[in-house]
């Protein structure tokens, strides 16, 4: 099975569960996608959009793993899993995008007031607001301005009933990233 069939396969099996925020996995990966690829993103930062959530669809946890207190470590698990066959354009906007959350919240005026309660629930248990230095180190980081547009799109993508393309409108950009072989 290729890389994308497993991508296609995970949201299949699990891109219908919610995850507090109203949408599904699927429907959010696609909103997100969509306001990357309005924005005119690179492929590549489109694919990153798309598949930013993947941890939550590869894990054997169950969906409201927030309301348990637990940290999935999404953005961790679903980069080294795409690192199989992806490289760092891809990868480290997903790995980065709840850093880039927790940047926001500390550096920029009304971003935390703007979260969601989901959001702000999982913010709490990813670490909260940073430091001086913890945001220094942030802005410093290679694919840390991709992964401040994607946490964007992140949260742009929560639209309950936004009619999108599907996932194979989508999917072009993940096959365009993909490492060669």
């Amino acid at each position: 099975m290729s890389v994308l069939d497993e991508i296609q396969a995970a949201f299949a099996r699990r891109g219908g569960e919610t995850y507090g925020e109203g949408v599904s996995q699927l429907e959010h990966a696609l909103q997100c996608a969509l306001c990357a690829e309005r924005d005119g993103a690179s492929p590549a930062l489109i694919a990153a959009t798309l598949l930013h959530d993947i941890g939550h669809l590869i894990h054997d946890l169950p969906q409201d793993i927030a309301d348990h207190g637990i940290d999935a470590q999404h953005e961790s698990l679903g980069s080294a899993w795409l690192s199989r066959h992806f490289g760092p354009e891809v990868t480290e906007p997903v790995r980065l995008h709840v850093a880039a959350k927790r940047y926001l919240a500390t550096t920029e005026p009304g971003y935390f007031d703007l979260l969601s309660p989901a959001s702000v629930q999982s913010l709490t248990l990813q670490g909260g607001l940073l430091s001086a230095e913890e945001s220094a180190r942030f802005a410093a980081q290679p694919f840390a301005e991709d992964a401040i547009r994607l946490r964007r799109w992140d949260d742009e993508g929560k639209i309950v009933g936004m009619a999108t393309p599907g996932l194979d409108q989508f999917m072009r950009y993940a096959a365009a990233s993909l490492r060669p072989a």
